[in-house]
């Protein structure tokens, strides 16, 4: 009798698994998905059911800092999304300084661990990434913004728009999360654009200065992230890097 007849969900192989999970883990500074950028140069699962994940980067001299946070992440979200996992291991190439992030995510130490001295532990690296989930959710809130105004919607109700309004769009699931991440409100009666660190809303005379903020952010998202690709395209002949396209 086969696990679906039982109203049991069917089993999804390791690999599957493991690469659902790193497509939850963002670059930090481009506001976008490992897998999407193609920064998974390998995922191998063995017999033992060992996972093992190979990171790349577009050039050597990546920031160490992102080049941390990125293998740190990998290794957290595949840990929690392959629990089946006997070992996990996450390892950075070609880096200038992949030896000492390798070896400081191999243990399950922190950025303070690979580069002692060199910040002022986990709270100077989590005040980085917070600093860029802020310029990411104003992209992305400019996004939908522009989107629900090319559609027709007035100004005034676009700033009296709430969470619960937001279109079923990746940028609107995306501000969602990044809200929940940075701890505003995700509640569907919580203003849906919102400005500063408090999460207060945007008045209806800031709409167009905000507006023309968000695009400057999301215009220096998207160029960089065109950057990282053509960079990665000559370093290892990527194109069009997608999760199927993960080496096996």
């Amino acid at each position: 009798m086969t696990a679906k007849s039982h109203g049991q969900r069917p089993r999804i192989p390791l690999r599957a698994q493991a690469l659902a999970a790193l497509a939850t883990v963002y670059d930090p500074e481009l506001d976008e998905p490992i897998t999407t950028l193609g920064f998974v140069d390998a995922c191998d699962v063995s017999a033992d059911g060992d996972v093992a994940v190979r990171l790349r980067l577009p050039t050597p001299q990546c920031a160490p800092n992102f080049a941390f946070l990125m293998a740190a992440d990998a290794r957290d979200a595949l840990r929690r999304g392959v629990p089946a996992a006997q070992a996990i291991s996450v390892v950075l190439r070609d880096h200038y300084t992949g030896e000492e992030i390798n070896a400081a995510v191999g243990r399950g130490g922190g950025f303070e661990d690979a580069f002692p001295g060199e910040s002022d532990g986990p709270a100077d690296l989590e005040a980085l990434r917070e600093l860029f989930q802020r310029k990411a959710l104003l992209a992305r809130q400019g996004r939908v913004a522009q989107a629900l105004l090319a559609a027709g919607t007035a100004p005034e109700q676009v700033v009296a728009a709430r969470v619960g309004d937001l279109p079923d769009t990746p940028d609107a699931h995306r501000c969602v999360q990044l809200r929940r991440e940075l701890g505003l409100s995700c509640d569907a009666d919580a203003p849906a654009l919102v400005a500063g660190e408090d999460g207060a809303p945007i008045p209806p005379e800031q709409l167009s200065p905000w507006l023309r903020r968000a695009r400057l952010v999301s215009l220096s998202l998207e160029s960089n992230g065109g950057i990282c690709r053509s960079l990665l395209q000559v370093r290892y002949g990527v194109e069009d890097p997608t999760e199927e396209g993960v080496a096996a």
